[in-house]
């Protein structure tokens, strides 16, 4: 027997009351219901530490679903900062709505613990990725953007590749301010929409900078290249990957990213097939967790916590299967 109407409406209501308190906390928006990420801590760029050079007094914490905190990972792992800089994994407590240490770290339980302990405003977030000073008992930076920059001036050994090389600055920061917002911010705006029209926005925005990167892959010619077109991946692919790599497996299913999939722009599909290829650059990839962390904790979004099934990652990074009869082509 089919619920009575005035059952289904209030069940409705009650659920829309709902997901907007819940959305408040997890994606906060503006007046017309555009998602805007909150301000962190700890998001100035510091001077380079003079103890950088010394083995173990800087810790980069860093979590493996999220993509702010892999972009510093691919950063650290790039330039082969191992030696210099310890790797510290936190993992979320979706209870709790935190991130947490697997084993205490510097006394502290949770991540949100180490950032009161250092100074961070009380009404401020808890995210990674953090760079946190032994010697100064301090997280230097919090801010991805900032760090992966400090990450590229870091002492590294001299055969370590510059990621923002003087003559493609321009062209870096051009790019990284683009898909800062329209790829990287981009997805998530899609997902924590709260009307049709900002998610429109959104989708539409973030198709164009992909249908842009294309356009500036192909324009370098058969072989492959780089976004800025530079013999090595430089910041701006840095800033790129995290987002693509998790867009069939999350970022289509979960925040509605799906209106073209990525194998049908073909020079984005060979660059992740590429970038993925870098060496190190595969080990920063945890699609189980990822597949994990964003189904089961993002609740609002996904209330029932069942992880889908999704594609093997081996899939994505290889070459890009055959369109399909009728499926429009390129």
């Amino acid at each position: 027997m089919a619920p009575p109407a005035t059952l289904v409406r209030t069940a409705r209501q009650l659920w829309q009351c709902q997901w907007r308190l819940l959305m408040g906390g997890l994606g906060p928006a503006d007046g017309q219901g555009r998602y805007r990420r909150p301000a962190g801590a700890f998001t100035s760029l510091p001077p380079l530490p003079e103890d950088a050079a010394d083995p173990g007094a800087h810790v980069l914490i860093v979590g493996r679903s999220c993509p702010w905190a892999h972009r510093a990972w691919l950063t650290w792992t790039l330039r082969g900062l191992a030696p210099w800089i310890e790797t510290v994994v936190v993992v979320p407590d979706p209870a709790a709505g935190r991130w947490r240490f697997e084993t205490p770290f510097e006394g502290c339980q949770t991540l949100l613990e180490l950032y009161r302990r250092c100074g961070a405003d009380p009404r401020a977030r808890a995210t990674v990725p953090a760079l946190y000073s032994r010697s100064r008992g301090q997280i230097l930076v919090s801010e991805s953007a900032r760090l992966i920059e400090l990450l590229n001036a870091w002492p590294a050994a001299t055969e370590a590749p510059d990621l923002a090389p003087p003559d493609d600055l321009a062209a870096i920061a051009a790019w990284r301010e683009r898909l800062q917002g329209d790829v990287n911010d981009g997805v998530y705006r899609c997902g924590f929409a709260r009307h049709q029209a900002a998610y429109d926005e959104a989708e539409a925005a973030l198709f164009a900078a992909l249908e842009a990167v294309e356009a500036a892959l192909a324009a370098q010619g058969e072989g492959g290249g780089w976004l800025c077109g530079g013999p090595r991946p430089s910041l701006a692919d840095v800033v790129l990957f995290p987002t693509l790599i998790r867009m069939e497996l999350v970022y289509a299913p979960l925040f509605g990213c799906s209106r073209q999939p990525l194998w049908q722009l073909p020079r984005l599909w060979d660059w992740r097939r590429r970038f993925h290829g870098l060496e190190g650059v595969a080990a920063t990839c945890f699609p189980d967790a990822w597949r994990r962390d964003y189904f089961g904790a993002l609740f609002p979004l996904h209330p029932s916590g069942i992880v889908p099934a999704g594609p093997d990652l081996a899939t994505l990074v290889g070459s890009p299967p055959p369109a399909a009869p009728g499926a429009p082509t390129r």
